[in-house]
């Protein structure tokens, strides 16, 4: 009879496959975990020591983790609006690059697949920046190619919210997905080399997405809906477009997401916060105590690696093994599953799938592979584009009136 936990052995072999193909992953908000913690001083909170217990991250974990490229999340919260959106981006792109000036033996900067390669050769992390949320670009082609200028290579269509021309997941549907200007904004990220994120968006926003880009999309940090019922996740239909579009959906760990009856318990939390005049996603000390009095009394599902791979098991059955990746969330969310607790769990889910019987080649794919890969197409799809057209100057006033 099959182990229900990992043995030694495979446990063993996760790290050695790590090593061999180590893990990039999608998504992790640390720098504004330390914009909220310290305002970015890295005199009070660097990350070359184990920060258990303060942060999910550190070099010491990542190493520990097998991580060898790392998407940081340049994320601000849809509150933000306008200019001030804008402002907060360009301090959260600043805050990666004051890390990669930090840790230059451990943090490499990197804007191409040949620059993660290059990266993992030297034996140093690639450190790749995506914007979470088009609210970033205050509704401007012009500051959409700053991003990218700056080395911006995903954003997120939305986060939590709508915005003027996309649709979210967690929001009242106002465009039907995409509005012209959204596909405009499309189009011009597959022309600057930007790779459309779609985790955040409405199903409609997902498919008006997948008809009108020209290069494979990624979600970032979304797991499978068809597993747990919540809308941050992947449709199955969706999952079933990939193969065609070439894209590649990376399963977040975050247990609301992953674990149905933790859905659930967090919509109680939540109601609780909110019933003590705090906003549902707040962290702050005083948040956290409230949860923890909540937690005591009614006490919280908890995820495990398990959880985790029962998602990719259904995601590599309907979108197939080259569009399956990995994207933690970590840093950007209170709660993660037991054996997946910060950066350095991820030999524990590629143990869990080891012994589910999947092979090395299929966890290459999965840890390395079709990351780089899908950077190295949104490349290929952007040279071809420029060679046929410029930049757009569109306004959202003209397509949209």
């Amino acid at each position: 009879m099959e182990p229900d936990s990992p043995t030694d052995e495979q446990s063993a072999r996760a790290r050695a496959i790590l090593a061999a193909h180590p893990v990039v992953d999608g998504h992790n908000d640390l720098p504004w975990a330390l914009r909220e913690q310290v305002r970015y001083d890295l005199d009070r909170l660097g990350i070359d020591t184990d920060r258990t217990g303060v942060l999910h991250t550190d070099i010491p974990r990542l190493r520990s983790g097998g991580v060898g490229a790392q998407f940081w999340s340049v994320y601000v919260p849809s509150s933000l609006t306008g200019d001030n959106a804008v402002s907060a981006t360009l301090e959260q792109i600043d805050a990666v690059r004051q890390l990669l000036d930090r840790y230059p033996a451990d943090l490499a900067p990197a804007a191409t697949a040949d620059e993660v390669e290059k990266a993992r050769a030297e034996g140093r992390i690639a450190s790749l920046m995506g914007a979470e949320g088009g609210h970033s670009i205050n509704n401007s082609l012009a500051g959409l190619r700053a991003l990218h200028a700056l080395g911006v290579r995903y954003m997120t269509l939305t986060h939590n919210d709508n915005n003027d021309w996309a649709d979210s997941a967690t929001d009242t549907p106002a465009h039907g997905g995409l509005t012209a200007f959204g596909r405009e904004v499309v189009r011009e990220m597959n022309r600057c080399g930007m790779l459309v994120d779609l985790s955040h968006v409405a199903p409609a926003t997902m498919r008006a997405a997948l008809d009108t880009t020209t290069a494979p999309v990624v979600f970032s940090h979304s797991s499978a809906r068809a597993v747990c019922d919540h809308p941050r996740n992947v449709p199955d239909d969706v999952l079933e477009r990939l193969p065609a579009n070439g894209g590649v959906a990376m399963v977040t760990f975050v247990p609301k997401f992953v674990l149905q009856a933790a859905v659930d318990w967090t919509a109680a939390a939540d109601e609780n916060l909110r019933a003590h005049g705090l906003h549902h996603l707040d962290t702050t000390p005083a948040a956290m105590k409230l949860h923890a009095a909540f937690e005591e009394a009614h006490p919280r599902p908890v995820a495990t690696a398990a959880t985790v791979a029962d998602h990719l098991d259904h995601m590599r059955e309907t979108a197939g093994v080259d569009h399956i990746g990995i994207g933690g969330d970590y840093d950007g969310t209170a709660f993660t599953p037991a054996g997946l607790d910060d950066v350095s769990g991820y030999p524990n889910l590629i143990a869990e799938l080891l012994r589910r019987s999947w092979s090395e080649a299929e966890i290459a794919k999965l840890t390395w592979g079709n990351a780089v890969r899908v950077l190295r197409d949104a490349e290929a799809v952007a040279r071809e584009e420029q060679s046929r057209r410029g930049p757009s100057n569109a306004t959202i006033t003209a397509l949209d009136g």
